[in-house]
């Protein structure tokens, strides 16, 4: 049982940064090549595919070559599902303590 919880931890260890984030947001409705990816986040050609490396070596993303180009997507639509599954938890954590500082500030 242990095996599975080091298993899970080293899914989300990537997953744990703002940068990868964005990718797997920008890929959740299709592919895309690294070009459109640069173009799309803002950030430099070397960034975003040391990114795609991590997130490809493990197993989030995947890949289809087409000539010289090749594309990126999601392997697993679960794991769109799963992040966002989990920024919804946290913007209702952050909307609670929002309301409860705010309660504080009127007493």
């Amino acid at each position: 049982m242990k095996k599975i919880f080091e298993i899970q931890a080293d899914v989300c260890k990537p997953l744990a940064n703002a940068k990868r984030l964005e990718i797997i947001y920008a890929l959740k409705d299709g592919e895309r090549s690294v070009a459109e990816l640069v173009k799309t986040l803002g950030l430099p050609k070397p960034n975003v595919s040391q990114h795609l490396a991590v997130l490809r070596a493990c197993g989030v993303v995947k890949t289809r070559r087409k000539g010289v180009k090749i594309y990126y997507s999601i392997a697993n639509p679960k794991i769109v599902k799963a992040c966002t599954l989990l920024r919804e938890v946290m913007i209702e954590e952050f909307e609670a303590r929002r309301k409860l500082f705010s309660k504080l500030r009127k007493h």
